[in-house]
């Protein structure tokens, strides 16, 4: 458990239901021509316990328990279905991708960790050799938890949008729901809410068929 007594003021710690707020304003030595994260926070993030996520959006660092055992699974079994579209070119399955589960992305000044990310083929031809990852993903999957849902569908998803990710799914395993989003004009357009044990075909792996219930099996 994280105590935000313990931690500098700069970090905002997310528990169920309550927010602690700090500020890290911008670092006067970044003179980077790419933009960064502020070196102040990022060093509050590095010293981070391994039992929380840590991320940084607009100078600010946000602290989040690590997910419950449920969500984790059901990131877990997604990863899993969708699987076949990490294959190699030859191998069963479609390809065409590359999936990961919670890289640290870099995406300008923010620093993010999505419960799943996947990058098409053509644009990361190689896996980057870093522990920051700077180019935008294709889709991006966040399984949504009550210390966490309120910053993943606001501030999160604006900085997706911000960065052009074309596709972006919505996990909620409390409620048992698949929401699925496609980026027109640089606005989320929602393109269907599925539930329970609905079978789907959900942009961008719509290809195959994807069985929701396995999703939330105990």
């Amino acid at each position: 458990m994280v105590h935000a007594g313990h931690m500098s003021e700069n970090i905002l710690v997310q528990g169920e239901g309550r927010l602690a707020r700090g500020h890290v304003g911008p670092h006067s030595g970044d003179m980077s021509d790419k933009p960064r994260p502020p070196e102040d926070a990022y060093e509050e993030l590095e010293r981070l316990p391994p039992n929380v996520v840590g991320e940084i959006i607009a100078g600010e660092l946000y602290v989040s328990p690590r997910p419950r055992v449920v969500h984790g699974r059901a990131a877990g079994r997604l990863f899993k279905r969708l699987m076949p579209f990490d294959e190699e070119p030859g191998q069963e399955g479609p390809g065409g991708w590359v999936l990961m589960i919670e890289p640290e992305l870099h995406l300008g000044r923010d620093v993010l960790v999505p419960g799943l990310a996947g990058w098409r083929r053509e644009r990361m031809p190689e896996l980057p050799d870093v522990v920051g990852v700077e180019l935008a993903p294709d889709w991006l999957c966040e399984v949504l938890s009550p210390s966490t849902e309120t910053l993943d569908r606001a501030r999160k998803m604006a900085v997706y949008a911000r960065e052009g990710v074309k596709h972006l799914w919505l996990v909620d395993p409390r409620v048992q729901m698949l929401e699925v989003y496609r980026l027109e004009n640089g606005r989320w357009l929602l393109l269907g809410t599925h539930t329970g044990n609905d079978k789907v075909h959900a942009e961008p792996f719509e290809v195959l068929p994807m069985d929701l219930s396995s999703l939330w099996a105990r």
